[in-house]
């Protein structure tokens, strides 16, 4: 596998563009399309909050009914979350618009929308910029960027990835955008995050990948604990790339496997590291569990531990906050047996071992979480099994953020 440059036009056949349609904000990008020249293959994971916006359900209907998909719209500033009727009326007339501008069936048109709950769309804006978007789509990376920019709410910087593997002789790419800075325990994947592709691939084994690799990397990420009305991943593969289609399982198969987990892995992380108000990404990884949904509990408690965010914060090691969280994560353990580690690029350090704290320098442990990333390592001494989960750290800013959010 080969890390390469851009996001959602890395691959062959796909455009994108970013525009600003005044839809909540004012004089910056909002409104994102992703087309590609293809008809593609559609696979997708969605909240599993029981309040679901109205393009979550549109596009759950898309992913599971359509023939295929071309094009994604996604609009920041307005969720389109709990807006009844009209809301996915406006669903539907954005799809319409889209399918007009581009020349496709509307029922090929996916839609997405992030920001306030509650709020209906500004329709006739949202018209607008697709007509806008329609005319200014490119397949550049730059034109990829741009889409990433204006996808974003909170999130203080865009977060792109992409990734080549070699299957059949030919280059296939895989790239992706994502956004997501609050609001952010995913019990499915992100918040929003567009994946493309130009492998060819069955519907069959892309819904398998997608849905099998979530688990391990948007599902492990949590910045606040609170899992949206909109978290949305689509993956489009237009087989552009030229590839023998992926029909079963083998080494084609877990080559576009490698890839989609590298972008999936990466955005994640980069929507942890970018949490509201953060200053730092902070990993758990747990290793020597007994079994793997045993180490993704023991993770994902370290990491959605308000106390232990803000000890990070603080550049703290108050290492009893860690084993709290640990020991109401609901896995069975022996506290004596497991050893605690904190890691960064200033070094690594034992902080707890035989059931009591390690002989360990406060100095260098408040060195080592002084970094922009710090790693709490925890083994537990009861098997063979591990799993990585990413957040960060709580900080004031996270409070002040949310406190006046719909203003």
């Amino acid at each position: 596998m080969k890390i390469t440059e851009g996001g959602v036009t890395a691959a062959k056949g796909f455009e994108a563009a970013g525009v600003e349609a005044g839809i909540k904000y004012q004089n910056r990008k909002d409104m994102a399309l992703i087309y590609s020249q293809a008809p593609c293959v559609l696979a997708g994971t969605f909240t599993s909050n029981v309040v679901k916006a109205a393009p979550v359900l549109w596009d759950k209907d898309v992913v599971e009914n359509a023939p295929f998909g071309q094009a994604v719209v996604v609009n920041a500033g307005i969720a389109n979350a709990c807006t009844g009727k009209e809301g996915y009326g406006y669903c539907e007339r954005t799809a319409e618009k889209a399918a007009e501008a581009l020349g496709l069936p509307k029922e090929a048109v996916l839609v997405a929308s992030t920001g306030v709950i509650g709020m209906q769309l500004p329709i006739d804006r949202i018209e607008a910029g697709i007509e806008k978007l329609a005319g200014q789509k490119q397949d550049t990376l730059q034109a990829g960027t741009l889409a990433a920019e204006a996808i974003m709410t909170t999130d203080t910087h865009s977060k792109q990835a992409a990734a080549e593997v070699i299957i059949d002789g030919v280059k296939v790419t895989v790239g992706g955008m994502c956004k997501g800075s609050g609001m952010i325990h995913p019990n499915m994947c992100t918040m929003l995050a567009f994946v493309t592709t130009d492998a060819a691939i069955s519907k069959e084994l892309l819904t398998k990948a997608v849905k099998e690799d979530v688990t391990d990397t948007f599902n492990m990420v949590s910045v606040d604990g609170d899992t949206s009305t909109n978290d949305t991943l689509l993956v489009m593969a237009n087989g552009m790339a030229g590839n023998s289609e992926i029909n079963e399982e083998g080494p084609a198969y877990e080559a576009f496997r490698e890839a989609l987990h590298y972008v999936n892995e990466s955005l994640a992380k980069m929507m942890a590291g970018d949490g509201e108000g953060a200053t730092a990404l902070i990993e758990a990884k747990v290793v020597g569990a007994a079994t793997k949904e045993d180490a993704r509990k023991l993770g994902k408690s370290v990491i959605c531990s308000s106390l232990t965010k803000a000890a990070i914060y603080g550049h703290d090691a108050n290492w009893g906050r860690i084993l709290c969280a640990l020991g109401y994560s609901g896995v069975r353990f022996e506290p004596e047996k497991l050893e605690l580690y904190f890691e960064s690029k200033a070094g690594k350090i034992l902080i707890y071992k035989d059931g009591v704290g390690a002989d360990y320098s406060e100095e260098e442990a408040g060195r080592i979480l002084s970094e922009p990333e710090v790693r709490i390592l925890v083994d537990m001494k009861m098997g063979e099994e591990s799993a990585t989960a990413w957040g960060c750290d709580l900080t004031y800013d996270y409070v002040k953020i949310n406190a006046d959010y719909r203003s």
